[in-house]
C-alpha cells in the first residue's frame, strides 16, 4: 500500500515537510510506503472550467504537475496534503492543484482515505485545515482524524521540531491512516462500496 502526500509549501524542507515526515515515518513503521511531492515553489495554474477533462480526460494544462499528480493518486490508496498558513489559508498554489486535481474527477478518489495537516507560525491553522478537508468531502473520501487537529506550529523546521504536541498529532494521524488503510484492504473483496444512484444538482435560480 502507498500513501501520496502533496506538499504545498514553497520550501522543501520547512515546517509542513516535518510534519508530514512525521506521518510518513508512522506508516513507515506499520509497512505502508509514502512519497512526498513537493508542488509549493512551482507556478500552478488555476482551474480554467474549460471542461476539456470531461469524460477523465488529462487536465488541458499539460506544463505543470496537476496530472501528474491526479495519475499518482489514482495509483496511491490514501492521500496527505500538507500546506502552510498564509493569511489564514493554504497555499493558493496549492489550492490551484487541488481545484484540478479533483474537478471532474472526483470518482476516481472514492473510498480512498485522506488527511489534511496544516502548518503556521500561531494562527489561521484551523481554517486552513477546514478549507483542505472539503475537497475529501465531496470526493467521498474518509477523512482520518487524530487526537487534535492536525496542524504544528512554528515559523521554522526547527522550531516545528519543539511542538510536541503536534508531532504527537502527525504520528497518530499516520498509525490511524495505516489502520484504515489496513481494513478497507481486508473488507475490499467482502463489503462492497455503496451505491449512490445518479447524480442530482439543483440550481437556486430557475
Amino acid at each position: 500500500m502507498r500513501v501520496l502526500m502533496i506538499n504545498g509549501s514553497a520550501h522543501p524542507h520547512g515546517s509542513t515537510h516535518t510534519a508530514l515526515s512525521v506521518v510518513a515515518d508512522a506508516l513507515q513503521e506499520e509497512g505502508i510506503e509514502s512519497v512526498i511531492k513537493q508542488v509549493g515553489h512551482l507556478a500552478i495554474r488555476g482551474c480554467i472550467a474549460c471542461g476539456k477533462c470531461d469524460g477523465g480526460k488529462p487536465c488541458a494544462f499539460g506544463d505543470d504537475p496537476v496530472n501528474e499528480c491526479v495519475e499518482l493518486l489514482e495509483n496511491s490508496d490514501g492521500l496527505v496534503v500538507g500546506s502552510p498558513v498564509y493569511f489564514a489559508g493554504p497555499n493558493a498554489t496549492l489550492c490551484a492543484l487541488l481545484d484540478r486535481m479533483f474537478y471532474r474527477k472526483l470518482q476516481t478518489y472514492a473510498y480512498k482515505p485522506a488527511a489534511a495537516v496544516v502548518s503556521c507560525r500561531r494562527g489561521g491553522a484551523s481554517a486552513s485545515f477546514d478549507r483542505l478537508n472539503k475537497y475529501f468531502t465531496i470526493a467521498r473520501m474518509p477523512v482520518v482524524s487524530s487526537v487534535y487537529w492536525n496542524s504544528v506550529h512554528g515559523n521554522m523546521a526547527e522550531e516545528t521540531r519543539q511542538d510536541l504536541e503536534g508531532l504527537n498529532v502527525m504520528r497518530v494521524l499516520g498509525k490511524n491512516m495505516a489502520w484504515l488503510l489496513k481494513c478497507l484492504d481486508l473488507a475490499k473483496d467482502r463489503v462492497p462500496h455503496p451505491e449512490i444512484g445518479p447524480r442530482v444538482a439543483t440550481n437556486f435560480i430557475r
